[in-house]
């Protein structure tokens, strides 16, 4: 059986979240775990499928980066399904599909994913130098604050008797955002 994962970063990805399930039941297949999730963050229906699939299955994912964070976890992953004999197949690999089920595509979607990992943390180095050279130019303001934004949402859903960890997953912000909200309201 082919099980797909499709993921993407953040919900306003959704084109691109579309493509990744629509190239997925292209090629057949049967059932799709998806996210939108960042990879960093617990991903519950990646978990799901890994839990899912049997002996002689196949997960297919679209592209390396929607699947594993490092070469580690992607590692990892693999010998999850190493150990319940089920393969690995990468749709976009440089034009054609690689499947971990042979040795030689094992070691190419390894050496793949180390050089993926590579790319991002020089990205997130050239990144960090960036934002280091626009402070020292009185240019960096850092991000503009997500939480107080949203004090008035907090602030209604509190008087409705909302609780602080649900009103965190509705308005999208830490629990401790929500506290700190609150605590102002009482000063």
């Amino acid at each position: 059986m082919l099980v797909g994962y499709a993921r993407t970063s953040t919900v306003g990805q959704e084109a691109g979240f579309e493509a990744q399930v629509r190239d997925l039941e292209a090629i057949g297949v049967e059932k799709i775990f998806q996210e939108q999730v960042s990879s960093v963050e617990e991903r519950m229906q990646l978990e799901d499928a890994l839990d899912y699939v049997r002996d002689g299955d196949t997960i297919v994912v679209t592209k390396l980066d929607r699947l594993a964070r490092s070469t580690s976890h992607l590692l990892d992953i693999i010998d999850r399904l190493e150990t319940k004999n089920v393969g690995l197949r990468i749709l976009d690999f440089g034009g054609s599909a690689i499947d971990t089920k042979s040795p030689t595509g094992k070691l190419t979607v390894t050496i793949f994913g180390a050089f993926g990992q590579f790319e991002r943390e020089l990205m997130l180095e050239r990144q960090r130098e960036g934002i280091a050279k626009a402070k020292a130019a009185g240019k960096y303001k850092g991000r503009k604050p997500t939480a107080m934004a949203k004090a008035d949402e907090v602030r209604e859903l509190q008087k409705a008797g909302v609780g602080p960890t649900e009103i965190a997953k509705r308005v999208s912000i830490g629990r401790a955002s929500v506290y700190r909200i609150l605590a102002l309201e009482d000063l």
